[in-house]
């Protein structure tokens, strides 16, 4: 589509960010307000947060760790800045972790992927993401709400009745998984029913590989987008068309500050290199300030055909927690990033672990400038690994450049047969 959902879309690039910028101070001050970012913020000076350079040196609090946080002080871990009893719902994850959700329309901003998909005022919507415990459901009611489209809330399951539905209530949207779209396209060619009506899928909470969303055109639904969320945040990026065309990448929401960074660590990385997806949410019930959410992505360097200006993220690309055991032993990410913090000849590291299990060897590829003028560091390197992971490994320097950009640290290439 070439029309956006208000004038922040197509806004200078470089206005969003001066103005995301001189919003952090505000952010972190109202933060500090409440016990748990208090406690993660000590001795932080609030006005002294306006830059990326500033941002990058606050501590990340990861999605892992909310459990424990919230453990310590049920439900929120003190890390919302609205009382229980003024939320509009509280959600349940495994964990279990508790998200709230405050009061307001479209509280977890879907109405941006929603028109970037065609979807337009009194559009009939088939919601099929669940709304047993999880946000996912009512994230896409609030879009729709803030869009003026009314919602068949169908949740999931019970396929036959999907179905009938669709072929009896004619709505011309679905939202839910692809899967399961897809699973429903097959329970209608089996009963002949006729669901020609759904030309729009918003699909998430699984990936979309290339396959299936061109079976889903092919049978029936020819504007099939992907929206990127979690439940602590809600709407972080969305895919675009234009033309026709689906657009690569996903374009960040407006309301968030993205940082990519390397896994185990709060380092940025380069733009297009691979790293861990970090935000700092603007909402006033729940700020968020570097937020790991444990998923792994990479800056793409254009703006998007589609018109709007915002950052576009690669989509999701892995998981960043790559925490593995070697010889009884957990090795983790950030035990990799101390070892080339304490070694400045090295650019970039990666653990790569071979062998079988009980008989595996552990190698630290490590990118250098030079590799044979620092032949001469291996030792010291090796002697770092030991006493950091307790562990003897073997150290490999390589060319810059050398080493895959797909965001891993640690690479179990173990033989489990």
């Amino acid at each position: 589509m070439t029309d956006f959902h208000d004038a922040l879309e197509s806004r200078d690039p470089h206005a969003r960010e001066k103005e995301l910028l001189a919003a952090l101070p505000a952010l972190i001050q109202r933060a500090q307000t409440t016990p748990g970012w208090s406690s993660i913020l000590a001795g932080v000076n609030a006005s002294d947060i306006s830059s990326r350079e500033a941002l990058a040196q606050l501590p990340v609090t990861r999605k892992s760790e909310l459990k424990t946080l919230q453990g310590m002080s049920l439900p929120f871990g003190g890390l919302i800045n609205t009382s229980t009893r003024d939320l509009s719902r509280i959600f349940m994850s495994p964990g279990p972790i508790f998200d709230p959700e405050g009061r307001g329309v479209d509280w977890w901003r879907f109405a941006r992927p929603l028109h970037a998909l065609g979807v337009r005022r009194g559009d009939l919507i088939q919601n099929c993401f669940a709304y047993h415990f999880t946000p996912a459901g009512l994230m896409v009611e609030g879009g729709a709400i803030k869009l003026g489209c009314p919602v068949i809330p169908a949740g999931t399951g019970q396929t036959e009745m999907q179905v009938q539905a669709m072929n009896l209530l004619r709505p011309r949207v679905y939202t839910g998984t692809p899967s399961f779209l897809k699973i429903i396209i097959e329970k209608a060619q089996e009963m002949g029913e006729d669901i020609s009506s759904v030309e729009y899928a918003l699909v998430s909470a699984e990936a979309l590989p290339p396959s299936l969303r061109q079976w889903l055109n092919a049978h029936g639904v020819p504007n099939v987008l992907q929206t990127y969320g979690s439940a602590d945040i809600g709407n972080i990026a969305y895919e675009t068309m234009s033309d026709g065309q689906v657009n690569a990448g996903m374009v960040l929401d407006e309301a968030l500050l993205l940082e990519i960074v390397r896994p185990g660590t709060g380092d940025p990385v380069p733009v297009g290199e691979v790293g861990e997806i970090v935000i700092t949410s603007f909402n006033p019930d729940y700020p968020l300030i570097r937020f790991a959410t444990g998923d792994m992505s990479a800056v793409l360097p254009e703006t998007s055909p589609c018109g709007r200006t915002n950052t576009r993220i690669k989509g999701w690309m892995g998981r960043a927690d790559q925490t593995t055991k070697v010889r009884a032993m957990f090795v983790h990410p950030s035990q990799v990033a101390e070892i080339a913090r304490r070694h400045t000849a090295i650019l970039k590291a990666r653990l790569i672990i071979t062998g079988e299990m009980a008989n595996d060897q552990m190698t630290l590829h490590c990118e250098v400038s030079d590799p044979a003028a620092l032949s001469g560091d291996i030792e010291a390197i090796a002697a770092t690994i030991r006493d950091i992971t307790k562990l003897r490994g073997e150290v490999r320097l390589v060319a810059a450049g050398t080493l895959p950009n797909d965001g891993k640290v640690i690479e179990d290439a173990r033989s489990y047969q």
